[in-house]
């Protein structure tokens, strides 16, 4: 290793595994600054110094009391790309220059760049704390149209991110946004309608280079739930170009010049929208996990290495130009060799009892990675931003039926089982929701009419049935076969829950066979665990 040279990496959790890695395959130690001491890769880093990221000025003090020490400074994933430029900065190491990484974390300040250089993104307006009121008080609301889109200036993951869809939510949902911003503020935006993609890149010399181009999945309005992504996609090559474009002009206009791009971006019926353009690698496992499955590039290497000052050889010499127009810089492509899925599983409401399942999903073929996001004893809930789901499963194939399938079939078998006779549970059983969130929490299924018929015809004549019979063997065929069909957001039949539930439910009860099919509808697998559960735990008190 490189005597006494170190990476000073911003941050210490799972997203930051990979930049441990690439720092020592370059040669360096690694020094991770993070406020959580117990954080995921604390322990492993070189050397650990506990220092709050959001504490630029902190962080650049202790990184030039050992200024001789320092190669590069490096994040990936995080809200904290400020900080890093900031203190690259001061120590005379590549990066984006600060007010351009400024720009790319407060979107307040990122809008009103895109809108000065043309560059397509939604209409806006800054409320802050202070202003909320004066939105009520002066009847702002009668003349506004809706959908809009709520999210703090300064946060990602999705957190207090949210559709309003009516007066009625506006207040809540503000309110929400703002408790998220570490500045207070958050940014109103009208709601662009279309699929939406990730794009990263790492922009070098007056070049810019996609590194990754991903479909995302977006599920569970009014909150936007990224239950995953597949690269490359799936797009037109034609609208591809579009973006890449658009995505382009919008890295020009912040001023990013030296380190990593990543873009959250729509193709709308007005042509690309930028949701928003951050100075780093991106998280959720694309650029440490699927991108380099499925290109064969280590894509935190090639950035670490222009952050060090030294030239990303192998993204040079193998990357490919893109006929983009309108734009001054040189666009290029990494391009994917192979197909990358990434899904999460998420739960309903509850305290985690136990997760299982992790054997047979790692079993299936093309699954490369089970990860776990939730373990006994923790509190979980059904997701409102992206840091609140439970695990996720990630596979790779040359066929991207073959990906997509092993991810959700992954997914399908973990199985997050929740404590007995908890309130939060029995409450989003019986379909509870707050005024602001008409229709949300969802339900695991939506049954139709003629499986409703079905499964009324059933419970009619076998009222009740014991937890030790197998119902997937006594139920008619017709139920059977119309079991198939809905799935749920694990990726579960109805009838591969009913199969399931039967491999797992331990005590023998007694169940009412109507309310057990309720209870499938509406929480899948983890409610009927769950009630078999409780009347097991009842009938013992």
């Amino acid at each position: 290793m490189t005597e006494e040279k170190y990476v000073l990496i911003l941050g210490a959790g799972l997203m930051q595994r990979p930049s441990i890695e690439a720092a020592w395959e370059l040669g360096y130690k690694t020094l991770a600054v993070d406020a959580n001491p117990k954080a995921l890769c604390a322990g492993f880093a070189d050397k650990f110094e506990q220092i709050d990221l959001k504490d630029k000025e902190k962080i650049a003090d202790f990184a030039l009391s050992i200024k001789e020490k320092i190669a590069a400074v490096f994040t990936a994933g995080t809200d904290f790309s400020t900080s890093v430029s900031y203190v690259a900065q001061k120590l005379g190491l590549p990066s984006h220059c600060y007010e351009a990484a400024e720009k790319a974390s407060n979107k307040i300040l990122m809008r009103k760049c895109f809108k000065q250089a043309g560059v397509p993104s939604p209409e806006f307006q800054q409320i802050s704390r202070s202003q909320i009121a004066g939105f009520l008080e002066f009847n702002v609301l009668d003349s506004m149209s809706f959908p809009k889109v709520v999210k703090p200036v300064d946060n990602m993951g999705a957190r207090g991110c949210r559709l309003i869809r009516s007066k009625k939510e506006f207040l809540p949902a503000i309110e929400d946004a703002v408790r998220y911003s570490r500045t207070g503020c958050a940014i109103l935006e009208d709601f662009m309608e279309g699929p939406e993609y990730s794009i990263d890149a790492l922009v070098h010399n007056g070049t810019l280079t996609i590194t990754g181009f991903a479909d995302r999945h977006i599920f569970f309005q009014p909150y936007f739930i990224e239950l995953g992504h597949t690269m490359p996609s799936s797009a037109d090559e034609k609208i591809k170009l579009e973006l890449i474009e658009a995505f382009a002009k919008g890295v020009k206009a912040l001023g990013l010049t030296e380190g990593a791009a990543k873009a959250d971006i729509k193709y709308t019926s007005k042509g690309p929208m930028i949701g928003e353009i951050a100075a780093r690698l991106s998280g959720g496992y694309m650029s440490g996990w699927t991108y380099p499955y499925a290109s064969n590039l280590n894509l935190t290497k090639q950035a670490l290495l222009i952050a060090l000052g030294k030239s990303p050889e192998q993204l040079m010499n193998h990357r490919v130009p893109l006929p983009v127009k309108n734009v001054s810089l040189e666009v290029y492509d990494y391009p994917c060799r192979s197909t990358c899925a990434e899904r999460a599983w998420i739960s309903i409401p509850g305290v985690v009892k136990s997760v299982t399942g992790g054997a047979n999903a790692y079993g299936f073929p093309f699954v490369k990675n089970v990860i776990y996001r939730s373990s006994k004893g923790d509190q979980v809930d059904f997701p409102r931003n992206n840091v609140e789901k439970c695990g996720n499963v990630i596979s790779q194939s040359q066929q991207r039926e073959l990906a997509v399938k092993a991810a959700q079939k992954g997914i399908a078998r973990m199985i997050v089982r929740l404590e007995p006779d908890n309130p939060k549970t029995q409450s989003y059983i019986q379909r509870q929701e707050e005024k602001s969130e008409q229709g949300f929490p969802f339900s695991a299924y939506e049954f139709s009419q003629e499986l409703k018929d079905a499964v009324s015809s059933f419970a009619s004549e076998k009222k009740k049935f014991n937890t030790k019979e197998k119902l997937s063997l006594i139920m008619p065929e017709q139920l059977k076969n119309l079991l198939l069909t809905p799935v749920d957001f694990n990726c579960r039949s109805a009838f591969f829950s009913v199969e399931l539930f039967e491999e797992y439910v331990e005590l023998e009860v007694e169940l009412d066979t109507l309310e057990f099919f309720n209870v499938l509808e509406r929480a899948g697998l983890q409610g009927i665990l769950y009630i078999a559960d409780t009347k097991a735990l009842n009938g013992k008190s």
